[in-house]
Parts: structure tokens; C-alpha cells; sequence
């Protein structure tokens, strides 16, 4: 640390000297700082690439459609799949690649949401899951979770992924119309279900605006998220404890790289 003195005006000596300008000067500051963000950057790459394995050896293993490469199709779908992984992994809005400035999002019709009241919402999920129901009758509460329950909720049902698979593009750039099939095996618990090995699955519809530079502008979907949480309900009760939680989630592979 460094300190500089300068006087600031006035005369020298007794009780006219004039106060000092202490000036602190701490040049390890901010190097401590970006090292610190480098850390939790280097963290989120790994858990973003054993992420994206987990999720990518799903989707091959369950896809319906090979599209050709360099097709639209292809395109729209890789560019949805890095956007949801962004959605999930990256935490500052300026590290994300896949959308423009000024994006916005909607779901069946709802306000349409900045990346600042997505964040309000709680991230991931919790935006995917608005629900015009009343609390009671609701299987799923987004606004009982935060990014980070939410997140270990649906990776502990779901260890292996939730993989997105693009079935028809309809019209585009740059608007784009597309139908989607999302879907995963339960194969953790879920609210105190047991998980059944099933194939849980939902099909939807978006409208995507994108820019010359294909960067996502706005994005619609339209869906029932009822066809989510009903498979995940499906299961037996089971009894809840912070130990059942615990064991579940040390038999996570994602979980134990996620933290």
C-alpha cells in the first residue's frame, strides 16, 4: 500500500497549517479482485464443459431429427442450445454470446422480461415455470425458489440433463418459428417423489428474433408446463429429510461438479 500526502492550499506551520489530502493507493486491489472473478470463471468453465458432455451424450443417444450441417435448422438449434446453457452457467449479463443488447423474453403471452427482471424471477427455471395458478394448487412455486434451488431441484431429477431437440423450423431469419421437443429421464427425486427412470418430456412452440450477427433479440415460447411437472409428480411419495436430500445429491455426477 502506498500513501501519498499533498497539501491542499493555506499556510504553512502552527495552527494554519493547512490539512493534508491523503491520497490511499491500493495497486493489489483490484489484481485480487480479478483474480478472484478468474477463479470463479475457471470453476464455471468446468462445470460448464462436464455439463454440456452430460447433456450432449443425451441428446445423441435420444434425438429424433439429423439435421444436415450448416442447414437452418442446425443453426436454430445450436444456437438455442448455448443460449440455455448460458441461461444456466454464466452469471454476468456481458458473458453472454448468444443474445443482443436489448433482449427480451416471454412466456405464453406473459410481460415481456429483460435480462434484469429474469434475474428478479430467480434465473434458470423460475422463468421457464410461470404459472397463472393459485399458489395452492401450484406442484411448483417459482417464487419460492432462488437460481440456486431451483437449479439443484431439476439437475437431481434429472442427473443426466434436459436435452433440447429442434423437430421443424417453420419460417426465419429474422424471425424465426420453430417447434421443440425438451426431455430428460427422472432418475432423482423431485419435491419428494421418487424418481421412475422414465422418459418426462413437453413439446412447444417459439418465435425467435434474431440479428445479422444471429445473436437472439427476443424470444416466445409457448408450452404446458404441465407436461413437465406432471411426469416429475408421477413417482411415489417419498419421505423428506435433509439426509434423503443429501444422498440424492451425492449420487448427482453434475451435483458433485456444480457445488
Amino acid at each position: 500500500m502506498e500513501v501519498e500526502q499533498t497539501s491542499i492550499g493555506g499556510r504553512n506551520g502552527g495552527r494554519n497549517r493547512p490539512p493534508m489530502e491523503i491520497k490511499v493507493v491500493l495497486p493489489l486491489l483490484k489484481v485480487k479482485i480479478d483474480l478472484n472473478w478468474m477463479s470463479i470463471k475457471k470453476k464455471m468453465k468446468k462445470n460448464w464443459n462436464f455439463f454440456q458432455d452430460v447433456v450432449n451424450k443425451l441428446f445423441e443417444e435420444g434425438r429424433t431429427k439429423i439435421w444436415p450441417p450448416g442447414s437452418l435448422e442446425e443453426r436454430v438449434q445450436n444456437l438455442i442450445k448455448t443460449w440455455e446453457m448460458e441461461n444456466f452457467h454464466k452469471i454476468r449479463i456481458e458473458d453472454f454470446k448468444s443474445i443482443a443488447d436489448k433482449f427480451t423474453f416471454s412466456l405464453n403471452g406473459r410481460k415481456i422480461l429483460n435480462m434484469q427482471e429474469l434475474a428478479k424471477l430467480g434465473g434458470g427455471y423460475n422463468p421457464l415455470l410461470q404459472s397463472s395458478l393459485p399458489e395452492e394448487l401450484m406442484c411448483y412455486n417459482p417464487a419460492k425458489y432462488d437460481a440456486n434451488s431451483s437449479h439443484k431441484a431439476f439437475i437431481t431429477a434429472f442427473p443426466r440433463g434436459f436435452a433440447l431437440e429442434i423437430l421443424q423450423v417453420y419460417k426465419g431469419p429474422p424471425l424465426i418459428v420453430y417447434k421443440f421437443r425438451h426431455g430428460g429421464y427422472m432418475e432423482g427425486p423431485f419435491r419428494g417423489h421418487a424418481p421412475t427412470g422414465d422418459l418426462v418430456e413437453f413439446f412447444g412452440i417459439s418465435i425467435l428474433e434474431v440479428n445479422e450477427e444471429m445473436k437472439v433479440v427476443k424470444v416466445e415460447f409457448f408450452y404446458d408446463s404441465g407436461e413437465l411437472l406432471g411426469g416429475l409428480l408421477k413417482g411415489a411419495k417419498i419421505e423428506s429429510s435433509s439426509s434423503s436430500i443429501e444422498e440424492a445429491t451425492s449420487r448427482c455426477p453434475v451435483l458433485r461438479n456444480t457445488g
